[in-house]
């Protein structure tokens, strides 16, 4: 018969002595690890982030300017203030963006991470979300293109499509419009193809001026130019007319009726105030000076011959 004795107090000791030496060579390799990587590599990281918080304060200084010059209207009258200003948030991002991206790829693997698994995951994520954002990359892609080629700003009047109205918000994603009955109309910028700017520059009042068929020529042509005349000489409506109102003669001749076209330009979104004041300014021009309007009918009324 074998008996084995076991002799646990010293089993234990020399357990507990392995695993001290254990962790005593592991602590010796990180110590070792972390005082190279403190004299190799930190002052690296330190150099990257300095020059990263000083890229990011740079750019922020400069959009910051550019903002504020297209709040002034400091900028020339070409340059648009809120093609300035969204342009502005949009360099500031993209650049924010751009400097994390280039800095953590240089301290990232400096703490001993591969950054190649990370970027192939990043490609493919970045695939996923490209195909199931389509519309919203078309919508900030017309967007930017839009601002880029400054084809309107918040004020203007423009017609999209089937809608016309007054540029209340405009963003990389969509443009926001409303219209002369208050309605709200809501557009992504990728369903844009076609737009009608009604205020960039100048916009033109284009009066058709119908009259009696037998009214002479001259006469209407006349009185139309003296009109074109007062309406430029008004005190309140002479600062928004662009040149001098045109009368090119007459645009349609139909029976019963002649069709004048009168042309007045005026400073953007000023058309409806002119174009108002123009037509009671001809009315009461006609009124004195006897033309009769176009458009009149006439009723003959005949005896009904006897009957036998």
């Amino acid at each position: 018969m074998f008996v084995i004795r076991l002799d646990l107090p010293a089993a234990a000791a020399q357990a507990g002595w392995n695993a001290h030496r254990r962790f005593q060579a592991l602590w010796d390799e990180w110590a070792d690890d972390l005082i190279e990587f403190v004299r190799r590599d930190l002052p690296k990281v330190i150099a990257v982030l300095i020059i990263a918080f000083i890229l990011t304060r740079l750019l922020k200084l400069i959009t910051g300017r550019l903002s504020h010059l297209g709040k002034t209207g400091a900028l020339p009258t070409a340059v648009r203030s809120q093609q300035i200003r969204t342009l502005s948030g949009i360099l500031y991002s993209t650049g924010v963006f751009i400097i994390a991206l280039l800095a953590a790829l240089q301290v990232l693997p400096l703490f001993g991470i591969n950054m190649g698994p990370l970027l192939a995951s990043a490609g493919v994520a970045g695939l996923a979300i490209g195909f199931g954002a389509q519309t919203l990359v078309k919508d900030v892609v017309t967007g930017f293109f839009i601002l880029v080629e400054n084809q309107y700003e918040v004020g203007d009047t423009i017609k999209i499509a089937d809608k016309t109205g007054v540029v209340e918000l405009m963003s990389l994603r969509r443009t926001i419009l409303r219209d002369g009955n208050g309605s709200l109309h809501i557009i992504p910028n990728s369903s844009i193809t076609v737009v009608t700017n009604l205020t960039r520059d100048w916009t033109q009042v284009a009066m058709h001026v119908s009259v009696a068929y037998d009214e002479p020529s001259e006469k209407v042509t006349g009185l139309l130019k003296q009109v074109g005349i007062e309406i430029q000489q008004d005190p309140e409506l002479k600062d928004l007319i662009v040149g001098s109102p045109e009368v090119p003669g007459i645009e349609k001749v139909s029976a019963g009726e002649v069709d004048y076209l009168m042309l007045v330009k005026t400073l953007p979104g000023k058309q409806y105030a002119v174009s108002r004041d123009l037509r009671r300014r001809i009315k009461e021009c006609f009124q004195k000076n006897n033309v009769r309007p176009g458009g009149i009918s006439h009723v003959y009324v005949l005896d009904k011959p006897p009957t036998e």
